[in-house]
């Protein structure tokens, strides 16, 4: 039986696997911090605050997993400075909580193209978020890079609106995949036994995951 922690609940990726965790016998207990309330949620610690490193602060209970399903977009973000305070700084610190709560296996969702030397801004933030949380030395790190979600958001993209269509036409790590397919692959992967201190998760692995996955 596992606790689990999870940053991240209200949003595309997070809203499906605070569904599915819900519903897994093999975790006794959700803290899911948010910045604003979950709804029609039930059987989860939810402790809010505007600023999630204050909710993250509220969350005392030892935890053995940890989820980050925490993401937006400069545009939706408003500057460069609030996108890295969402996509890295919020990120680190719900690594760093779930450290201090004893967590020995930190999933997180990056993005395809993520790396610290990338000459485009988001990607590049990714890719040192993603250093960062190596350089906390977990027992077990597994990061997945989705390429294009698909899913219904509370807040419209018109870039991925115009874009979907494409990308559920490329092969490969390029073609789009389902906000509930990440989801169920990164409970399956959180749920096995064994696995490398480093999981990087290609987009074409988290498909494949959650399809043998899918019961």
């Amino acid at each position: 039986m596992s606790q689990v922690l999870l940053t991240g609940a209200t949003g595309l990726v997070g809203d499906h696997l605070l569904r599915m965790l819900l519903q897994e016998p093999r975790i006794d207990g959700i803290a899911a911090p948010t910045r604003r309330p979950l709804k029609d949620i039930s059987g989860v610690f939810n402790p809010v605050d505007p600023q999630l490193t204050d909710a993250l602060a509220q969350v005392t209970t030892p935890v053995d997993i940890v989820f980050c399903c925490l993401g937006t977009t400069r545009r939706e973000a408003g500057s460069k400075e609030a996108f890295i305070h969402a996509d890295y700084t919020l990120v680190v610190d719900t690594a760093l909580t779930g450290q201090r709560l004893g967590a020995t296996h930190m999933l997180v969702v990056s993005a395809m193209g993520a790396s610290a030397s990338s000459p485009f801004f988001y990607n590049r933030v990714k890719g040192k978020m993603e250093e960062a949380l190596m350089a906390q030395h977990w027992p077990r790190l597994t990061i997945a890079r989705p390429s294009m979600l698909l899913g219904d958001r509370e807040k419209h993209r018109v870039n991925e609106s115009l874009l979907a269509p494409l990308f559920k036409l490329l092969p490969g790590n390029l073609k789009s995949i389902g906000a509930r397919d990440v989801a169920r692959a990164l409970l399956a992967t959180a749920l096995a036994e064994k696995g490398e201190p480093v999981t990087i998760l290609s987009s074409s692995a988290l498909r494949e995951i959650a399809a043998r996955n899918n019961d």
